[in-house]
Formats: C-alpha cells, structure tokens, sequence
C-alpha cells in the first residue's frame, strides 16, 4: 500500500508548476550549466592536428576509447579539453568509499554527520586531481605516440595537455557540484546523461542511413525499437522495485503524553548498486581490445587472441561481462549498504521487525533479505545488459545502444523526475501552511 506522501505525490497538479518559481530557476540553472559543458567539449586541446587525430581515433572506438568517448559526449574523439571527463571524480569517489570500509578513521568521519562528509569530500577531490594527472599524462604521451597527431611533440606539450585536462576534469567537478546544491537532480549523474544524449541522434540516424544502404533490414531496425521500448520500460519498473521489511514501535512515554505504537517500513532497492556493475565490467572488458589497438596488429599473438575472444557477441565475451557484472553487484551493495548498522540504528530508536530479536538476529535477517533481492537484481542488469550486446553482434548498430547507456539515461531520468515532485510537493506544503495562516489571522 503506498504511503500518505507517495499518494499526494502521485496527485500532483502540475498547474502549480508555472507557481513554483525556486523550481523554475533550478531547472534553468541545470539546463545552462548543462549548456555551458556541452560547449566545452567542442574547444580543442592547442597542438592536434584534427585530421589525424580522426584517422587515428577511428580505429580505437571500439575498446574502452570508445566507452570513454560516450560518456564524455565525443569529447574524447575531438580531444577536448574536457576529454577526461568526470570519470576521474567518479572514480575518485568509488575509491573513497572502498577506504571507508577499511581505514577506521574514514568510517569514523563517515558516521560524523556534515562535517564528516565534508571531509571525506575534500579527500575524494585530492584523490581526483591524482588520477587526472595520471590519466592526462598517459594520454599526452599516448598522442605523441601517433602519427602526426602532435603539432610538436615534447615537453612542453605534455605540461601543457596535462594542465588544460586536469583543469578540465576540476571545472566538471565543480559544475557538477553547483548543479546539485543549486540545480536540480544530481550534478555527476546529469553531466553524463546529457554526453550520452547528445550522441543518440547521430547514432539514431546513422542507424538509419544503415537501413537505408541495405546494410540492416528493416525487421532489424523494428526489432531495435520494440526492444528498447521494452527495456525501458523493465529499466523503470526494476528501478522502482523495492523489498519493504516491516518495522515497529512500541508505546513510549513523552513528557505526560503516552505515544500510541507506529508501525514504518525499511525500503530495501531490488538494485543497490545501480549503474555501477556495468561501466566497470565494460572498462575491464575492453582492456584487451585497447591495448591491441595501441600495437596495431605488431604485439604479440596471444594477445590478438584474447582481442578476439572477448570481442562483442562472443561467448567468452558474454560469459565475462556477465560474471563480473554479478560479482559488482554484490560487491558494492555491500560497501554501500551495513546491515549491522541498520540493526544498531533500528535497536537505539526501539523499533524492531516482527518475529525478529533486535540486535545481532536482526541483521542477519536484513543480509538474508538483502542478498535474495541482490541475486535478482544482479540478474536483472545482466538480462538489460545482454540483450542489446546479442542485437549489437547482430545487427552493428552504434554503440549508444547499449545496455549501460539505457541504464544511465532511464536511472537519471527518473531520479530528475522525482526530484521535481518533490520540490513540487514542499511548494504545495507551503501553499497549504501559508493559506491556513491567512485564514487564522482573518479569525
């Protein structure tokens, strides 16, 4: 049964959108911030040659170039200097909730609260700005590598790659930042929705332009609709699929007021981890098919073997993807989601879960819930995932037609929605506390 406020939410009248003005600024805040990104992904890093730099990246977008690539909105392909992206913050942020888990003092400054969080924000941007120097080095020397890429290679040319991206990557951290306190929905999230996006309608239509050489049928291009119609909506209802465990509270006693018992639920997501599982199981994926890119066919052969392998549609390939997408799933559920804090959390307020004993039984209930639902949720992203990697290997359509992409586009659309109604629901609150206040002044 759903609760009070989903049921107000789900009876929203829209009309008070025009009314919301913070709503209205947020959302113009987002929308140039967002404007203001895609615009840098145009301007180019000073000395490449583009011609070259189109030979070259042309035949390395299938390895993890490629990956990288869509997620930066074609950046990586035009060489931008925002071509590293955001990856290096989000990485940076994985890397710190690993250490969260295993360095005491992290933990202890994790349940501090504001101030806690915050320091633990300042540690993810040092840690990003390390491996922005790294990767941005890497792809410096990677450029001279080509040939005729560097206008003059050199010294100098690196300092000056490596400074112009890793300022980069710090101005989308930041824009990020601003887009979550000040926009709406989550900074990071949108900055990579909106690279994918802005790389459907080349994709759609060179999809098209296939269709119409001959080179897919048209049965092929009805299948890839019905398809992501249908894996869209199995995206939506899997992302909104919740395990709700009962909680009660007993009678307790405020002041000279006796509280009657409450009862509450504790929402546990069908899939904790999110789209986490399948960028990390790609990025590993695509290591061979990159290196054996950077050799061009001179490295050695068991390393075109492999290439061959684990290329898209092979089974090896999908045996891979599908293990390691499991493994991050349960992998990161368990980073995110302590069981014996919850327990702990629970036990300190006085609520417990019927027919459970508070303490210890109680979160070894919670981890035999939480990993049934895990199971299905791992299985979940490996069905979303497959499913378009078999039409990929069948038909050749462009690699935004992916299950990560869908996953990205379909998890951030909804979280954004979300996020509207709920500033729109504190509107209509405070449209409710205002007229009750008029209405008692007039009395």
């Amino acid at each position: 049964m759903a609760s009070a406020a989903e049921q107000l939410a789900a009876n929203l009248n829209w009309g008070a959108f025009g009314k919301a003005q913070e709503l209205k600024k947020r959302i113009w805040f987002t929308l140039g911030a967002l404007l203001v990104y895609r615009l840098g992904t145009y301007l180019p890093l000073p000395g490449i040659d583009a011609a070259a730099l189109a030979k070259a990246f042309s035949n390395a977008q299938t390895g993890i170039i490629g990956l990288f690539n869509m997620f930066s909105g074609g950046a990586v392909g035009r060489m931008a200097i925002l071509a590293l992206g955001i990856m290096p913050y989000i990485s940076a942020s994985i890397i710190v909730q690993l250490m969260t888990t295993v360095i005491p003092s992290w933990e202890a400054l994790k349940k501090e609260g504001e101030s806690g969080r915050k320091q633990l924000n300042q540690y993810t941007r040092f840690l990003t700005v390390a491996l922005a120097i790294f990767q941005a080095y890497g792809i410096a020397v990677g450029l001279e590598g080509g040939s005729g890429i560097v206008a003059a290679p050199g010294m100098f040319f690196r300092i000056t790659a490596v400074i112009t991206l890793v300022g980069g990557t710090m101005f989308l951290m930041w824009l990020g930042e601003q887009i979550t306190s000040r926009g709406i929905g989550n900074g990071t999230s949108l900055i990579i929705f909106a690279g994918i996006v802005a790389g459907l309608p080349h994709a759609i239509a060179g999809t098209l332009e296939l269709g119409r050489q001959g080179a897919i049928s048209t049965a092929a291009i009805l299948a890839i609709i019905v398809v992501a119609i249908v894996v869209i909506g199995f995206v939506v209802f899997m992302e909104r699929a919740q395990r709700r465990l009962l909680i009660q509270y007993p009678k307790r006693q405020v002041g000279n007021q006796i509280m009657q018992g409450q009862s509450s639920h504790l929402p546990l997501k069908l899939n904790t981890a999110g789209v986490i599982p399948p960028i990390f199981a790609s990025s590993l994926l695509l290591v061979p098919a990159t290196i054996a890119n950077f050799q061009s066919g001179q490295g050695p052969s068991w390393v075109t073997t492999i290439t061959a392998w684990l290329g898209h549609g092979q089974p090896l390939y999908m045996l891979f993807y599908a293990g390691l997408m499991i493994f991050f799933c349960f992998f990161y559920t368990a980073i995110v989601f302590n069981p014996t804090d919850t327990a702990d959390n629970l036990k300190k307020h006085g609520g417990f879960i019927p027919g459970i004993r508070p303490g210890e039984r109680t979160a070894e209930y919670i981890d035999y819930v939480l990993t049934r639902i895990t199971v299905a949720g791992a299985l979940y992203i490996v069905v979303v995932c497959l499913l378009p990697e078999f039409l990929i290997s069948w038909t050749g359509v462009p690699f935004y037609f992916g299950g990560t992409s869908l996953l990205i586009v379909v998890s951030v659309t909804m979280d954004t929605v979300s996020q509207i109604q709920g500033h729109l629901l504190a509107h209509q609150y405070e449209g409710l506390i205002k007229r009750s206040k008029l209405r008692g002044g007039r009395r």
